[in-house]
């Protein structure tokens, strides 16, 4: 499927991640496996364009461009690293859908998009799923580990308001998360600097231990709930503030609290042995997203029921 749209043009909507970064550098990401030489060829050409315009290769992109990516002929380099759609992955849990927005409670393991070394995410998969959909961009994302809601607009004049809503912080995101350890506080509020490093292709983000100021480090804060303790473990509700990459995991972390099941961040000894006792997920799981629907003006609350492995994981604990 991935093979098809390849061979016709589609749209990409630029979101916050992709905001200021080359096109060359975008296209490689998006094209995976297509030559540098070839991606050049499509920008000279005129093939691919930016809101309907011809740009150079040195184009930077801006929040909310629509870029033109035309058909690309080459099969076998862009599927070596494909998901295979199963009837598995294709059976999507929707929680809500009207002519504006679709939400959906995402698996563990399955990225959002493509890029990061894979070719093929949720949003492509929706996509094929929808061949007759005009306009399906992601609102917002989260890790390929995590679980929970994502949404999907259908329109663009949606996906504008809810980012919108999103930067003037009128947007509600909750998340349940089980912790090494035994957390003591009902209610907690973290706030830390964090940069981004990239170490070969695997980024990681830590906490800015620096008294000097880095120009790179960037605010995060959330509220922490606690919901119980268990023997060895904690269950929290994470309130988001802010929406850095990772931003509660490494929070976490720095405080001595790991994620059950965090490869990137958490204990691997701990990690090793949650498997010997079924857990091989990390647990971590976006259960609410609420905000202004874009058209209805209303109040929507959507709600993700925990996995049923996370589910089974807190009985045995109980």
């Amino acid at each position: 499927m991935l093979e098809d749209k390849q061979l016709k043009v589609f749209y990409q909507v630029i979101d916050e991640k992709s905001n200021g970064q080359k096109i060359d550098n975008f296209l490689i990401k998006i094209l995976k496996g297509v030559p540098k030489s070839h991606i050049y060829k499509l920008i000279r050409s005129g093939q691919v364009r930016v809101n309907k315009k011809r740009i150079k290769t040195d184009f930077k992109l801006k929040l909310h461009d629509n870029v033109r990516i035309p058909p690309v002929n080459y099969k076998k380099n862009i599927l070596t690293n494909k998901i295979l759609i199963t009837s598995k992955k294709s059976d999507l849990d929707i929680i809500f859908e009207d002519e504006s927005i679709l939400a959906i409670n995402k698996p563990s393991g399955l990225a959002v998009h493509g890029g990061s070394g894979l070719s093929f995410g949720v949003i492509e998969l929706i996509r094929n799923l929808r061949p007759g959909s005009k306009f399906l961009e992601l609102v917002h994302r989260i890790d390929k580990e995590t679980s929970g809601i994502l949404l999907i607009a259908k329109k663009r004049s949606v996906l504008v308001d809810i980012h919108k809503q999103i930067r003037e912080k009128r947007v509600h995101k909750k998340y349940i998360v089980a912790v090494n350890g035994k957390w003591k506080h009902k209610q907690k509020i973290i706030e830390l600097e964090l940069i981004k490093t990239k170490n070969n292709s695997n980024q990681k983000v830590k906490v800015n231990k620096s008294l000097n100021k880095n120009i790179n480090a960037k605010n995060s804060k959330s509220v922490f709930f606690l919901k119980k303790n268990f023997s060895n473990y904690s269950l929290l509700d994470v309130k988001l503030i802010t929406g850095r990459t990772h931003q509660i995991r490494v929070q976490l972390s720095h405080l001595g609290f790991p994620i059950l099941g965090d490869a990137k961040y958490g204990d691997f000894n701990l990690n090793k042995n949650l498997k010997k006792i079924g857990l091989n997920k990390m647990f971590l799981h976006a259960s609410e997203f609420a905000f202004i629907h874009p058209k209805t003006q209303e109040k929507k609350m959507f709600k993700a029921k925990l996995p049923y492995y996370l589910e089974e994981f807190l009985q045995k604990h109980e």
